[in-house]
This record gives C-alpha cells, structure tokens and sequence, in this order.
C-alpha cells in the first residue's frame, strides 16, 4: 500500500460527496490507495452515505464528536500506507494534485517532514495557503503570496515552517514516531504544533508549489470558535521555537511601522540593527529585535491569561 488517504467528516454531506468524487477522479492510474473515511458524529445523513461505500473505502464511526484531532489519529491507527495523505472533507482536488507533492517529498529526502500545497479559496478565488508562518505576534499565519518565480513549469517547493493539515503528505512511519495529534488541541494549530515537533527532530517542512486545490474554507461548523485558545497552548509550549521563526517578521512590522523623523542615537542604532536582519544583511536577529518579539508575545499571553486563566 502507498498512500492512505484520511479524511475526518462532520456534516457538509454534499460537500463530502463532491470532494470524494474529486479524490476518485485525479488519482494517478494504478497508485496501490486507500481511503478511510472517518465520521465525527455527523447527523446529516452521512452515515447512510457511508454505509453504502465499498472497497478502497473503509469506514470509522466516532460515536460522539471528538474534534479534528481525534478523528485523524484514529484513522492514521488503522493505515496501511507508507505515506498518510491527509485531506478536509471541504476540498476540491484539481488534476496532478497529488503527483507533485510525492515528487517534493522525495526530493527533500531522508529529511523530508510535512509536505503542503498551494490551495485557494472557493468562495473568492484568492490563494488561502501556500505554507505557514509565524507572525510578529508569534501566531501562526498562512502565507497568501506565492514567489515570483513560481509560474514557472515545475517550480518545485518552497521550505516554510509550517503547512496547513486541510491537505498535507508525510510518511506514516514519520506520524507514528512524533505520535500524530496532539489532542489537546482542538479544531486548531494541531497541525503547526506536529509540524514544529518534527521540525525539531530535524524534518524540513515545504510547500509543492505546481500542487493546486480548491478549499471550501472553515466549512465544518464549529471550525474557528476554539483558535485564540488553541493559539495560547502552542505559545506556552513552544514560546522561543515562536520568537525565532517570528523575529524577522516582527523586524519587518517594526520597520514598516517606524515613524518619520529624527531618531536619537540609541534608536538609530536599534533601527539599524533591526534593518539589517529584516533585510538579510546580518545572519542573527538583534538583541532589540528579539527582546521586541518577546514583549509581542508577553501582550499575547497576558490577554490570553485575561481569557483563559492558567492552562
């Protein structure tokens, strides 16, 4: 078996059907698949749906609503394939979507991690993902601009922090050493957080820029109403892996953010410092530059504390 295909439903019947014909219709001709659908509670008519699907198909019934999550790990327990494609029930999958993110897998190698795609939005037509990164406010963001040179024919990948799990391949013996979602996580940032574990086990995550869907955005219900939440666990874990992927960032926020005028000679040589990261010319961030992305994400965390309380 190749590749096991994992997709969590929750209602949007319709938008199931359409997403699994879409599936069925761009596979490569004789890729060894399966697709194992897995239902969080729907009460729409899915699981009559369900329970007429036959063989590649396999089905699991959650009995009550386990979030995102939950759904994903239970499916990936069950997966025969070398590698685990994991795919919202909101897509719309385009010809040669899949080719071009195996290709990028292999050629990242025996460091290869989470391999992502460029996805646009159904509604507006406008690109929704082409990777992930971390904001000056040390959250994770989805990169909406893709490089200059990605028209080109086979254009290859672009390496980012992080991708989105709406529609990402990674190899199933990659998912069961990092030990899939965290659960803790709910609707949201489960997917950045496995991305920065592996990341820290020395895994390069990127983007397979000639790899395109359509994503029917946030369809599921539900989908948004846990995120600041969501946003305070992966902060308190992973504060200084945040501060470092976002300190160019929050150069570039505070560079563009700089008022007009005469500085005096402590903050003329903050803003130099702070230039020269932002813009490539020295290899680490200033002392300013970090110690103005740990006061970004200290604001973060004293609304959060305001919110939430402890964790």
């Amino acid at each position: 078996m190749q590749v096991s295909f994992i997709i969590p439903l929750y209602n949007c019947l319709p938008l199931t059907q359409a997403m699994v014909a879409s599936l069925r219709a761009t596979l490569p001709a004789g890729l060894r698949h399966e697709i194992i659908l897995v239902d969080d509670g729907s009460t729409d008519g899915t699981r009559a749906w369900l329970a007429t699907l036959r063989p590649p198909f396999r089905v699991l019934l959650n009995e009550r609503n386990l979030g995102y999550a939950a759904a994903n790990n239970r499916g990936a327990a069950v997966a025969q394939g070398e590698f685990l494609a994991l795919l919202n029930n909101d897509l719309v999958l385009a010809t040669r979507w899949l080719e071009p993110m195996l290709a990028a897998h292999r050629r990242l190698g025996a460091r290869a991690g989470l391999v992502g795609n460029v996805q646009r939005d159904l509604r507006t037509g406008a690109i929704d993902h082409a990777g992930i990164f971390i904001n000056a406010k040390g959250k994770p963001e989805h990169e909406r601009e893709l490089p200059g040179w990605s028209w080109l024919p086979g254009c290859g990948v672009r390496r980012v922090d992080a991708v989105t799990g709406a529609c990402v391949l990674l190899e199933r013996r990659l998912w069961t050493e990092l030990g899939g979602f965290d659960e803790r996580y709910v609707n949201g940032c489960e997917d950045v957080d496995l991305c920065l574990r592996a990341a820290a086990a020395g895994r390069i995550h990127a983007v397979a820029l000639d790899s395109r869907v359509g994503h029917h955005v946030s369809a599921s219900p539900g989908r948004k109403a846990r995120n600041e939440e969501n946003a305070y666990r992966l902060a308190a874990r992973w504060r200084d892996t945040l501060v470092r992927l976002g300190v160019r960032r929050w150069s570039e926020h505070y560079l563009a953010t700089l008022q007009a005028g005469p500085l005096d000679a402590i903050e003329q040589a903050k803003a130099w410092g702070i230039f020269g990261y932002a813009f490539h010319l020295r290899r680490g961030p200033s002392p300013a530059a970090v110690a103005g992305m740990n006061a970004a994400l200290d604001r973060e965390f004293s609304r959060w504390r305001e919110m939430f309380g402890p964790l």
